[in-house]
C-alpha cells in the first residue's frame, strides 16, 4: 500500500483488514505512518450472487467480491478465495527509505492517488519509480476520496493518472475509483486484487531465507523473569521453509568493536513458535507476513533493531558486506524533487542512502571506475551477489531516489 502522504493508505488498509496499522505513539500523535504496518485480509466471493450474475448480463461483476465472511448484498456466507498480507508503507518524503525497504517483500502494490489533489504528487512519482526499480510488475491504482469531488473533477483526475502512467510499465494498470472513508467500491478493489495481482509461484526447495522488516519485544513492563518471552522477528520469507524448533542464524547480526575495528557477528537462536495471520503454525512458507518467536534476549530485538537483517539456517546465509562494489544505473532526472533536476554523476566521498532487501544503510563512495562505484557502509548488510540496491542522494536535506545498482565483485 503505497502513495503520497495523507492519500488514505492506512484508512484503506483498515477497511480491507479491520486493523488500524498506525499503532506507534508518534504515528497516533502526528497522524502519519512512520513504520511499516502489517495486516492480513481474506478475499471472498459470494457464489450465490456470482451464479445470479451469470444469468443476468447487465449485472455489475464486482457485486459478489468482498473482504467479509458474509455477502453484503444477499447476506449469505461467502467463500474464501485467498488470504493476502498488506504492508502499509509510509508516504512522507522523509520516510522513503522505509517505503523502499517494504517494497522488497511485495508481490504487488496498491498505489493510492487522492482525487482531490493534483496528480502526480512528488511521492507518487517517487513510489512509481521505486516499484519499477524493485521489480514489482503488478499494481492496481486506487483513485481515493471520490466522495470529495464532482464527477467532472474525478474524470479529469483519472485522465491525469493515465497521462502520468503512459511512459511507465504500468500504463495499462487498472484504476479503481473508491472512497476508503465511506467504504465505497471496496468490492471492486477486492476483485481487481484477485484479478491483477496473482500469487506468484514459490520455491520451497531452496535454502530458507527470511527478510526482517520488524523486530520487537512483546513482554509487558513488570513481567517476572520466568515468564518472559524471547524476541520476535517480523517480515517475509523469500524462499524455502522454516519450522518450529529450527536452529537459525541472523546476519549481519550485532556490531562489536575490536582493536578499533567494527566487527559484525551473526546471532544464533532457535525458533520457539511461528505465527501468521494471528494464528500459530508449525511451519511457514514464502508469501504473506509472518512472525518468528525466538529465544533471543528481548533487549536485542527491541525498537526494530534487527530490521534489515536476514534469517537462514546455520551456514546458509548470504555474504555479509561492510563495503561492496555497485554496477550503477542512474536515472536521467531526480525523483521526488520539486524542481526538474538532472541526476549528476556519483562523486568521491559522497554519502548515499542504499536500500537492499529490507536493509537501509549509508554508503560513502570510496572508489570510482566507469560504471562501478565502491561504497564503505555505515551499517553492514547481508545480501547475495547480483542483489539490486536502490540509490538515493541527499538533495535539499532529503534523500532523493537517483537510480539503482547491482552488487558485483
Amino acid at each position: 500500500m503505497v502513495g503520497h502522504v495523507d492519500h488514505g493508505k492506512t484508512t484503506l488498509t483498515e477497511k480491507l483488514s479491520g486493523k488500524w496499522t498506525d499503532t506507534h505513539s508518534e504515528e497516533i500523535k502526528r497522524g502519519i505512518t512512520i513504520r511499516l504496518g502489517y495486516a492480513d485480509t481474506v478475499i471472498y466471493i459470494c457464489k450465490n450472487c456470482a451464479s445470479a450474475a451469470n444469468d443476468n448480463e447487465g449485472s455489475v461483476q464486482t457485486e459478489f467480491y468482498g473482504v467479509k465472511k458474509t455477502c453484503a448484498k444477499c447476506n449469505s456466507p461467502a467463500t474464501p478465495l485467498r488470504k493476502i498480507s498488506i504492508v502499509d508503507a509510509p508516504g512522507h518524503e522523509s520516510l522513503m527509505a522505509t517505503m523502499l525497504s517494504g517494497s522488497t517483500i511485495m508481490d504487488g502494490a496498491l498505489l493510492l492517488v487522492a482525487v482531490n489533489e493534483e496528480c502526480p504528487q512528488p511521492q507518487t512519482r517517487e513510489h512509481i519509480m521505486a516499484l519499477q526499480i524493485a521489480g514489482i510488475k503488478n499494481i492496481v491504482i486506487v483513485q481515493n476520496k471520490i466522495d470529495l469531488v464532482s464527477d467532472e473533477d474525478a474524470l479529469a483526475n483519472y485522465n491525469a493518472i493515465r497521462e502520468f502512467l503512459k511512459d511507465t510499465q504500468y500504463a495499462n494498470a487498472p484504476i479503481i475509483p473508491l472512497s476508503a472513508a465511506h467504504n465505497v467500491n471496496v468490492d471492486a478493489l477486492a476483485e481487481a486484487i484477485q484479478t491483477f495481482i496473482p500469487t506468484p509461484k514459490r520455491n520451497q526447495d531452496l535454502d530458507p531465507i527470511m527478510f526482517i522488516a520488524r523486530s520487537f519485544d512483546i513482554n509487558k513492563p513488570g513481567i517476572l523473569p520466568e515468564n518472559m518471552l524471547g524476541g520476535v522477528l517480523g517480515g517475509s520469507v523469500k524462499q524455502g521453509t522454516f519450522k518450529v524448533g529450527d536452529k537459525i542464524e541472523i546476519a549481519p547480526g550485532r556490531m562489536f568493536e575490536e582493536k578499533n575495528q567494527k566487527i559484525w557477528r551473526p546471532l544464533k537462536t532457535t525458533i520457539t513458535a511461528l505465527k501468521t495471520g494471528g494464528q500459530d503454525v508449525q511451519e511457514i512458507y514464502p508469501g504473506g507476513s509472518i512472525a518468528i518467536m525466538t529465544g533471543l534476549d528481548p533487549a536485542i530485538v527491541k525498537s526494530d533493531s534487527l530490521s534489515g537483517n536476514v534469517v537462514s539456517l546455520p551456514g546458509k546465509l548470504p555474504p555479509i558486506w561492510t563495503e561492496f562494489n555497485l554496477e550503477v544505473h542512474l536515472l536521467e532526472r531526480v525523483v521526488g524533487a520539486k524542481e526538474d533536476l538532472v541526476v549528476e554523476p556519483v562523486k568521491m566521498l559522497e554519502p548515499l542512502m542504499l536500500n537492499v532487501n529490507t536493509a537501509a544503510t549509508v554508503g560513502v563512495v570510496s572508489e570510482l571506475r566507469k560504471k562501478l562505484v565502491k561504497c564503505k557502509l555505515k551499517l553492514a548488510v547481508c545480501a547475495n551477489l547480483g542483489e539490486r540496491v536502490t540509490i538515493s542522494r541527499r538533495i535539499d536535506n532529503r534523500f532523493r531516489l537517483i537510480g539503482y545498482g547491482l552488487i558485483v565483485k
